[in-house]
């Protein structure tokens, strides 16, 4: 009887135990993600009162930060619509797979004595980049530079704070694996001086020594021509923010349009770069 006793007596102490434990709650799952576990205690029209499981203090949650109340008997409450991402949202979280085998090249940064060049400049040379390489990328796809420029636009991206990207981030924005990026410079060296004559002569109606009046004029003319020294260095990032070129040249001619020479120079030697 006595062990009877014991058996009832400690049945009698767990079921309240596992009943406690089996117990449900409510779930509050905020706008930002966050879960909380526990019981609603009170709610008005801006408020609601919560307690944690396993604790007694109470909490107030703002309505308006709330997107769902799951309550223990099951019933769900909506107490705000999730957020929808808008386009540009849905353009940046875009996946690996959708930026396979695209490439957008980026305004070149052009440095002439030491100063900027135009952005008239910076995306003359982007375009002619964009060209040039458009006809040897294989399977690649090159994104044309009006649409990288407009996204960059969009995105709020400028030569004066592109700095604060990184290079991954940009390919996000832009949708693509690899980005290509340029400084040009261009300094002058020397002036070049050519000078020379041109003598005409013209027969005339008197008569000389040997029969023939001979009339001549003689012009001289110079000629300055500026030299300059062009050096260029390109760059190609991953989305992965991985430089996976780099390499710089100074051009062998010394004329302003030099660059163009070097940009193909570069641009085959590029992994990117099929014949």
């Amino acid at each position: 009887m006595k062990r009877i006793f014991l058996l009832m007596l400690c049945v009698t102490f767990f079921i309240p135990v596992f009943a406690q434990d089996e117990k449900s709650y409510d779930v509050v799952l905020k706008l930002s993600g966050e879960e909380h576990i526990g019981n609603v205690i009170e709610m008005d029209d801006t408020s609601i009162k919560f307690v944690h499981k396993g604790e007694s203090l109470r909490y107030t949650f703002k309505k308006a930060d709330v997107m769902k109340i799951t309550f223990s008997s099951g019933r769900i409450e909506i107490i705000n619509e999730a957020p929808k991402k808008n386009a540009d949202e849905s353009n940046q979280g875009s996946s690996l797979e959708e930026h396979h085998n695209k490439i957008a090249i980026l305004p070149f940064v052009y440095i002439i004595d030491k100063q900027s060049a135009s952005e008239d400049m910076r995306y003359k040379v982007q375009t002619e980049c964009y060209s040039y390489l458009n006809n040897h990328t294989g399977e690649l796809a090159i994104l044309d530079p009006i649409t990288t420029n407009a996204m960059l636009i969009k995105a709020g991206i400028n030569t004066d704070n592109i700095r604060g990207y990184t290079m991954g981030e940009i390919c996000d924005i832009l949708g693509v694996e690899y980005i290509i990026t340029g400084t040009i410079t261009q300094n002058e060296t020397f002036t070049s001086n050519y000078q020379g004559s041109n003598t005409k002569v013209k027969s005339g109606d008197n008569k000389n020594n040997s029969g023939k009046t001979i009339n001549a004029r003689t012009s001289t003319y110079s000629s300055n021509i500026q030299k300059y020294q062009t050096a260029m260095t390109m760059n190609i990032y991953s989305n992965k923010n991985t430089n996976i070129y780099s390499k710089d040249h100074f051009s062998f001619w010394q004329t302003t349009d030099a660059y163009k020479i070097t940009l193909q120079y570069l641009l085959k030697r590029t992994p990117i770069y099929k014949k």
